[in-house]
């Protein structure tokens, strides 16, 4: 092992400065000649990491700053006022023909037609989607024009390309146009609920016209009836007991319900009843007394509801109210005596010379108002009798009944 020592010989004795190499330098230059030349360093500078130079690396010298420049005001930048600045217009809107349910070859033809917006980078959107479909646009407008489908790789929806729609032929034209219009099954429903929206808006108008309409009317008519019947006796026209078919003779006052309301001949519906006026009976079975009768029964009919609605309240009458009858020369008092609340239209008795159910017993001068019942029907009658107990001639003035 000593033998490889280099400090030493095999005699013991050190190299000298020769050593076993040679000449002197021969052992850098071996050394050298070993240098890789990648990691040789560069002129001036060690390879090895561990050398320090001896001499000292020049410190950076710092660079002189230039002086800060004020910063422009803004009336230097803009002036005295800044110009406004045109507020951008805003972007079209973008059109999606994919949304557009069916295209003829001639909508289709000006829908591609219009030029195509252009990317950031100059080229129009349409050119790139051409490019990546096989055909591109010439052969899709060639397609559009002929009539025919668009290529294969644009109906296949190639990579790049938007899906397009193909034209609809005649016949699938006409099978669209059929699918879309309504069946006979719709069509008669249709019809008929529009029968019964104007069945019930005509239903809504006549109930109308009954319930407010013809009382506006049967009041007018009355008043006229009325004021005519007083000019009439201011006059001293018309003769007591002679009267005409619908003519007015006497006017009937109820104070408890604050009615007046003229009496005209007959129990007409059109010509006395429905114009707001009380009848007389005086027809056949059903004739009865005037009021200056020396003994019967005044019997009077009137609506109870619609057409001025004289009767409407006479359920609320109780016994030794007035009802008062006010003719040419007279005024006739009379007390209400009982009621009758129902019974059927045909029962004549009710207004005879001694109405049955009154609890009259005997021959008397008595006053009948009649009326139907219940309200907004005519299925039954209702009966108000009354007694009299004063007559007072005109002359002498009005009853306390119309003075209180």
């Amino acid at each position: 092992m000593t033998d490889l020592r280099p400090e030493r010989d095999s005699s013991g004795a050190p190299y000298d400065a020769n050593g076993a190499y040679g000449d002197a330098g021969a052992f850098e230059a071996a050394v050298d000649h070993l240098d890789d030349p990648l990691t040789d360093p560069l002129p001036g500078q060690h390879s090895s990491p561990w050398f320090r130079s001896t001499q000292a690396e020049p410190r950076p010298q710092p660079q002189p700053q230039p002086p800060a420049q004020p910063e422009p005001t803004y009336e230097e930048l803009y002036g005295a006022y800044a110009p406004e600045q045109p507020t951008p217009p805003p972007p079209p809107p973008v059109r999606d023909d994919e949304t557009v349910g069916l295209r003829t070859a001639d909508t289709r033809r000006i829908v591609e037609a219009e030029p195509a917006e252009a990317e950031p980078d100059g080229t129009p959107e349409a050119d790139r989607a051409d490019r990546a479909v096989e055909g591109g646009r010439a052969a899709r407008r060639k397609a559009a024009k002929k009539g025919g489908a668009r290529p294969a790789a644009t109906r296949d929806g190639a990579a790049g390309a938007r899906p397009a729609t193909a034209p609809l032929s005649r016949v699938e034209a006409r099978r669209a146009e059929r699918a879309r219009r309504p069946s006979p099954g719709a069509v008669i429903s249709r019809g008929l609920g529009e029968v019964f929206i104007t069945v019930g808006v005509l239903m809504l108008l006549f109930v109308t016209y009954q319930l407010w309409w013809t009382n506006i009317r049967a009041h007018q008519q009355a008043n006229g009836a009325a004021h005519d019947l007083q000019e009439s006796w201011a006059k001293g026209e018309g003769k007591p007991g002679t009267f005409e078919p619908g003519q007015g003779f006497a006017l009937l006052h109820i104070p408890r319900l604050d009615v007046v309301v003229p009496v005209a001949e007959g129990i007409d519906k059109q010509q006395v009843l429905d114009r707001g006026m009380v009848g007389h009976y005086n027809e056949g079975s059903t004739k009865t007394p005037m009021p200056d009768a020396a003994k019967g029964n005044f019997a009077v009919a009137g609506h109870r509801n619609t057409h001025g609605e004289p009767f409407r309240y006479i359920n609320r009458l109780e016994p030794g109210d007035p009802i008062v009858v006010e003719t040419q020369d007279k005024y006739y008092v009379y007390k209400m005596a009982s009621i009758l609340p129902q019974t059927s239209p045909g029962n004549t008795s009710v207004i005879g010379p001694v109405p049955q159910g009154s609890g009259f017993t005997k021959p008397g001068r008595y006053i009948t108002l009649t009326t139907c019942t219940p309200e907004f029907t005519s299925k039954y009658r209702m009966i108000v009798w009354g007694k009299m107990v004063e007559e007072r001639p005109r002359d002498k003035g009005k009853p306390g009944a119309l003075v209180n």
